[in-house]
């Protein structure tokens, strides 16, 4: 059984009474986390998500491929980075926890990795709690951020993760969820700032080139009613987002691409990832 029903009835959650206590949901708009689960086979969503991921295929007939070619970038990401010797990470717009998370990865690289997920949707709390509890490493805290000081300012955060250290940023798949007047680079730039020499940013964003433009607009369209909108940049705007960073071999490019292995079997062209270190 999925978080289907608007009848009322409580979705079968991971999370704890006392956590699902905690929350309140707004289920008369979808969401990008709860739309993303849905997309990653999970169970995680109700029907004014489904409605909306509907549109979504409707505007885009790979949208399952594209949704797992971004998972799986992000999981060689961090396994790369692990295997640099980062071991903290600021998983940023995490959405729902679903197979191969980012601590799973980092942790059998470095069982002492530690890694924060951030998410401004309260069930991921809900959830990355009870999923978490009895890892001492890892934590989830709702936060917004576009709101950078109040992220790194939180006392879940500053308490795992030490700043002087070099720490690994995930970006992943989550400015197009951020509007221009919301300054992306801007966002990017406060929390490079307060990062160590030896620390990463990896990124996905989705972008107009590659697409037919007729699909890019019927996917913003799906997004016109959720609680964030969906907006394709050109390969340029988001290359800009890594300023400051020097990009690792392969450099910008399709997800898949991007130091493939045998998971890396979906091919799309509607997104750009890349991993870059700190310039010194």
């Amino acid at each position: 059984m999925d978080a289907g029903d608007e009848s009322g009835w409580q979705p079968e959650l991971r999370a704890s009474d006392e956590e699902w206590e905690r929350v309140t949901l707004d289920t008369s708009k979808p969401t990008p986390a709860r739309m993303y689960d849905y997309f990653l086979g999970g169970k995680d969503h109700f029907a004014v998500d489904r409605v909306a991921a509907a549109k979504v295929e409707e505007a885009t007939p790979d949208t399952f491929d594209i949704v797992w070619e971004n998972r799986h970038f992000l999981q060689r990401a961090v396994r790369y980075l692990a295997g640099q010797g980062v071991d903290q990470f600021l998983d940023l717009g995490t959405g729902l926890p679903t197979q191969g998370n980012v601590h799973e990865i980092a942790q059998e690289v470095n069982p002492d990795a530690r890694v924060v997920y951030v998410d401004i949707d309260p069930i991921v709390l809900a959830h990355g709690r009870a999923l978490l509890a009895t890892n001492p490493h890892t934590t989830v805290v709702t936060a917004d951020m576009r709101d950078p000081k109040g992220v790194l300012g939180h006392p879940d955060v500053a308490g795992l993760l030490d700043f002087d250290r070099p720490v690994a940023v995930l970006f992943v798949a989550v400015f197009h969820f951020i509007r221009d007047t919301e300054d992306p680079a801007g966002i990017v730039r406060a929390f490079r700032d307060a990062l160590a020499p030896g620390s990463y940013l990896a990124l996905s964003h989705l972008t107009t080139e590659g697409p037919p433009a007729e699909a890019v607009a019927r996917t913003e369209d799906a997004y016109a009613n959720a609680t964030s909108p969906m907006i394709f940049r050109p390969r340029t705007a988001v290359e800009r987002l890594f300023d400051g960073f020097d990009l690792v071999e392969p450099g910008l490019v399709r997800p898949w691409q991007w130091r493939p292995d045998d998971a890396a079997k979906e091919r799309t062209e509607w997104l750009y990832a890349g991993v870059g270190k700190l310039r010194s």
